[in-house]
């Protein structure tokens, strides 16, 4: 099968390895003042305050499905310890309070 091309390039920073800065850089990073920096393009953050899920929902209140996740989603739910799946449901959940309109 041929590569597609989509002239995206990936870059993955690495916070512990981080490049060098020129002395142009420093200087003009040291010049700019808080205040001037424009965050009008930025969309507003929803703060989630992650707690752990209550009482077990009961079994007849639960859907069985097949759901196919991001591995990098996935794999930092199932970091979080056991009852992952819960904590999946209990950010779709906040979604859905966020963003219902009734």
């Amino acid at each position: 099968m041929k590569e597609k091309i989509t002239g995206i390039v990936k870059f993955k920073l690495d916070p512990n390895n981080l490049p060098e800065l020129t002395a142009e850089q420093k200087s003009r990073l040291d010049s700019i003042k808080d205040e001037d920096i424009d965050y009008s393009d930025i969309p507003p953050q929803i703060r989630v305050q992650w707690t752990r899920p209550g009482a077990l929902v009961p079994i007849g209140n639960k859907q069985q499905i097949t759901l196919r996740l991001d591995a990098d989603v996935l794999n930092f739910f199932k970091k979080t310890g056991k009852r992952y799946q819960s904590r999946i449901n209990a950010a779709l959940r906040e979604y859905i309070k966020v963003h219902h309109t009734s």
